[in-house]
């Protein structure tokens, strides 16, 4: 009797395990008994998407529960515990799925041997165990899937057994049998052939006809197919009377010299990969698809997976496995053969020379030519069940040549070329493996233990290997002959990206080798864009990138793009059209790093870069001129533009801040290209024209780390003028942090460096942003010399983006000096200079300040009319600094009309957007705002706290007019309070 049983409802003889948690756990372990399970697999088992933080502890609890139920029931103790995870130990017998499957193979051997009476008595012992639903009850994905995978073994078993039986002569015994199963699995095509067989040979041609028509109408009902060749063959032989002896014929159990027995099967297929990981969806996917079980539009043809990849991503080892998995429902053998990346007519014959020979046929019999052996071959294998596997093949034609031609078989195709244009073709796609199957391979090649004694460095040892299962598998060569090393040893060499491909080679295998027959594959442009590809430190580009690089136009460019993406040296990661983003796989980057340096002169790889830079500069400016209206606010180098074609250009920038959104990351790697190549106006120039772009979208640190970078470039290249813009820019992020003595200290400096170059508009923006320091440390007078000096250059200039900025500034002092017909006048010329500039944030920013003047004259419908208008501008362009300061606008305006329900909302979604921004000015702004409205609503001590915050905020940012007034605000609330 067994002591485990999981082929019905889980059972273990007198143990009593009921809790569901522990239930699915045990369960899991008994599904993989003698082999230990990932925690991780245990977690996602039990809690499938949403696992609590304390998930392994609650595992742990689960398994110290089944250990002692275990124990109680005389059991001893079963599970051991490892670093990876846990194991359950089964002896023979014990488990039922493992019998099961014992016998089952046990079964199969007896069919090859011939020995029916010993295959059927097998077979039927397996079903005896199998007597319902696996695992019926627990409520687990993990397990629900695991439990249709064991239903899906016992029907193909059932189908083997039955089959058995026919080939005994027992027809009349299984029909009702038949009956039920085809009732239950309608879809199941070899069941309906055994029952139309079992029919005709037992004297019931009609009702196998109407068996027939039953089975038509399921397939045509529920998948829109007709029935397979196969099914289709035997209703014509039914129908005419022709049907093939071996139809009719009672056979004999064991028949000595049958033509069967002399036909040899042949098993081509090279051992299995024992450590095989990851790709479980795809393997499940291509094994139904081969099986006949998927729906295919092209029920006629062969069924043909093709799976494409780089090499080294493991396309055999997955071809292999599947072969193997598939060798019950192909019985009439396998046929494999490495075509070695290229075959020519010559090589075709040679290899149908190969299978006829592997198919019983003499080599006196092979007939001469290729044509002559591919219709040989088709024959040969026509209605049989034969697996091929044609592994590294480079085109359709050459695959075409070795298809067979009957249905009844199946293809395996490994390629690097993506194979679409074969009739019955599934085409998929094989990755890098994920994180956690990386590990796990590596650990199963090199040891549980070495890897869990350390596991963060085998986790940076796949990372270096980029995933790719090749490299895995020389690093865990390396390793196994070195068993004295660490991990840690290893991944150091690795680290050196310039021996990283010297380091991943190993007993015969070796990356550089794989990549290399896909380079020299191509032709000389494409090779010429993958070295070049070389350049680039972002994970990923658009296709806008291969014109620069190859100095070539865009057509030409793309289609070398798709060179290398059919090479399966670059992959497509997202996007379409022009948006199409493309990555190279991190070892195909060192090598074409190696290739660049090796092939290419300086100065060619001088102009690739410069020329990919001056595309990204142009891109940038195209943006900039979208959110400003123009190159406003804005000091540019001479540094050459690469431009783009301008149908690309709007196809790529119909929302550029999206566009800037999804390409900031590449772009903030080209400020570091630039500088690593010592071009520092290139580098300077493409970091002051995000500079719009950082800001509106509050990315800071981009700001910070592309700006530190290009000034230190400039000033070892001794480029006053972009150390001078550098410094200019960093003192304006300074104010938008608050940093304001930092900011005053960079702009002074920046001032007198443009002062010293004679560089006009870099002096006027410098002054521009001194000027709003002034006002905030209260120094109106200076202010507004500083403002006025700055005006007096860029309106000749011609920058009506800054002049806008100048005029609102200037206005708002009027206003902190009572001056409000001044400041009115003011901003009406900034408003119509701001129109002129085209620039919806400058627009915004004036409207916002118009706003708040018809505020503070009363006139509310006027401020709540400019105020929407703004807010409209601002979200429309994603500006959240802004928007917090439009929402400081509407707030206050709310408050003024007595909605404080209203104003409350609003100011504190203003203050959140301001805390999230990190405006420090702006937030304190909002404290003021709040604090009056709680005085409002006679919410003193909140009133007290809100005013108190804004103090603190207003000293720590040195601003003495603000601090004023909240402190006189906190005083007026103190003695209303009282």
């Amino acid at each position: 009797m067994h002591i485990f049983r999981v082929l019905g409802p889980l059972h273990v003889v007198d143990a009593r395990i009921t809790a569901s948690r522990q239930q699915i756990v045990l369960a899991v372990l008994l599904l993989e008994a003698n082999h230990v399970v990932p925690v991780g697999r245990l977690v996602d088992a039990v809690w499938e998407d949403a696992p609590p933080a304390t998930a392994k502890s609650q595992i742990q609890i689960c398994i110290s529960t089944i250990r002692r139920a275990l124990s109680h029931a005389g059991l001893g103790d079963r599970i051991d515990t490892s670093p990876a995870g846990y194991q359950i130990r089964v002896a023979d017998g014990e488990l039922d799925l493992r019998t099961f499957n014992d016998l089952v193979s046990e079964g199969r051997t007896a069919v090859r041997e011939h020995r029916l009476e010993a295959a059927a008595s097998a077979f039927r012992r397996a079903l005896a165990l199998h007597p319902g639903s696996p695992l019926v009850g627990l409520d687990s994905r993990v397990v629900r899937a695991a439990a249709a995978r064991l239903a899906e073994r016992r029907l193909t078993a059932a189908e083997e057994y039955l089959e058995v039986e026919l080939r005994l002569g027992r027809h009349r015994e299984l029909i009702d049998e038949l009956m039920a199963l085809v009732t239950e699995h309608p879809l199941r095509e070899r069941l309906w052939h055994q029952l139309m067989t079992a029919l005709y040979r037992s004297g019931r041609q009609a009702e196998a006809l109407a068996a027939y028509q039953s089975a038509r109408q399921a397939s045509v009902d529920d998948l829109g197919l007709e029935p397979s060749e196969p099914l289709r063959s035997l209703e014509r032989a039914i129908l005419t009377g022709n049907a093939e002896p071996a139809l009719m014929a009672e056979l004999e159990p064991d028949p000595p010299d049958s033509e069967e027995s002399l036909i040899p099967v042949p098993r081509m297929t090279p051992a299995a990969v024992p450590d095989f990981t990851g790709h479980r969806d795809l393997v499940d996917e291509l094994c139904g698809f081969l099986r006949g079980r998927t729906k295919r539009p092209d029920s006629d043809s062969v069924p043909v997976a093709a799976i494409t990849g780089r090499g080294g991503i493991g396309k055999t080892t997955l071809a292999v496995h599947l072969a193997h998995q598939l060798a019950v429902d192909f019985p009439d053998g396998q046929l494999f053969v490495h075509m070695g990346g290229h075959a020519n007519g010559d090589k075709l014959a040679h290899i149908l020379d190969r299978f006829l020979r592997a198919l019983g046929i003499s080599g006196s019999a092979v007939p001469d030519g290729l044509e002559a052996r591919a219709a040989t071959f088709r024959s040969r294998v026509a209605g049989a069940r034969v697996l091929v596997v044609l592994d590294d093949a480079v085109d359709e034609r050459e695959v075409r040549t070795l298809l067979p031609g009957s249905p009844s078989c199946g293809v395996i195709v490994t390629s690097r070329q993506r194979l679409a244009g074969i009739p019955g073709c599934r085409l998929v796609e094989v990755g890098v493996l994920d994180q956690r199957n990386a590990v796990e391979l590596l650990a199963r090649m090199v040891g549980e233990e070495r890897v869990g004694t350390e596991p963060s460095e085998a986790l940076q040892l796949v990372q270096l290997c980029g995933r790719l299962p090749l490299a895995m598998r020389i690093a865990a060569a390396r390793l196994i002959a070195r068993p004295h090393w660490k991990i840690s040893q290893l991944t150091s060499r690795l680290a050196d990206e310039s021996r990283r491909l010297d380091e991943l080679a190993h007993g015969g295998l070796d990356v550089r080798t794989s990549i290399t027959f896909s380079y020299e594959a191509l032709d000389d442009g494409a090779q010429r864009l993958l070295r070049r590809l070389g350049l680039l430190d972002a994970q990923d580009f658009q296709s806008w990138a291969a014109a620069p690089l190859l100095d070539a136009d865009m057509t030409t460019a793309t289609d070398t793009l798709d060179t290398l993406v059919d090479a399966r040296l670059v992959d497509v990661v997202g996007g379409s059209g022009a948006a199409t983003r493309y990555r190279l796989h991190d070892l195909v980057r060192v090598y074409a790093r190696e290739r660049l340096n090796a092939d290419e002169s300086a100065g060619e790889r001088h102009g690739g870069m410069t020329r990919f830079l001056g595309a990204w500069l142009f891109l940038m400016e195209c943006v900039h001129r979208t959110l400003y209206g123009g190159d406003y606010t804005v000091i540019h180098g001479a540094a050459p533009r690469w431009e783009l074609p301008e149908y690309l250009v709007q196809e790529l920038l119909q929302d550029p801040l999206m566009w800037f959104e999804n390409e900031r990351a590449a772009a903030v790697a080209a400020v570091g290209l630039a500088s690593r190549a010592g071009v520092p106006d290139y580098c300077w120039d493409l970091a002051i024209t995000m500079v719009a772009l950082f800001e509106s979208r509050s990315y800071l640190d981009d700001w910070r780390s592309t700006h530190e970078l290009a000034l230190l470039t400039a000033q070892q290249a001794g480029d006053s003028r972009g150390e001078a813009v550098m410094l200019y820019s960093l003192g304006a992020l300074n104010i938008v942090e608050q940093r304001f003595s930092e900011a005053s200290s960079r702009l002074m400096l920046a001032l007198t460096m443009f002062e010293q170059i004679g560089e006009p508009l870099g002096r006027s923006l410098a002054l521009r942003h001194l000027a709003f320091l002034d006002r905030v440390h209260g120094d109106l007078d200076t202010a507004w010399c500083r403002y006025e000096d700055a005006l007096s250059v860029l309106q000749p200039l011609g920058d009506p983006a800054a002049e806008a900025h100048i005029l609102t500034g200037m206005a708002s002092i009027k206003l902190e000096q009572g001056d409000r017909d001044r400041a009115a006048e003011m901003l009406e010329q900034a408003l119509h200079t701001a129109t002129a500039a085209n620039s919806a944030r400058v627009h915004a920013m004036v409207l916002h300040r118009l706003g708040e003047l018809h505020l503070e004259d009363g006139d509310l419908a006027q401020a709540e009319e400019e105020l929407t208008k703004a807010l409209k501008l601002v979200r429309e362009g994603r500006d959240r600094p802004g928007e917090a300061h439009v929402l400081h606008g509407l707030g206050m305006l709310r408050l003024r009309q007595g909605l404080h329900q209203h104003a409350a909302g609003t100011l504190n979604h203003g203050y959140t957007v301001a805390r999230r921004n990190g405006d420090r000015l702006a937030t304190a702004r909002f404290c003021l705002a709040l604090a009056r409205l709680h005085r409002a609503q006679r919410q003193y001590p909140s009133a007290m706290e809100w005013a108190a915050q804004a103090i603190t905020l207003f000293d720590e940012l040195q601003a003495s007019s603000g601090r004023l007034v909240a402190h006189e605000l906190l005083e007026q609330i103190r003695q209303e309070a009282t």
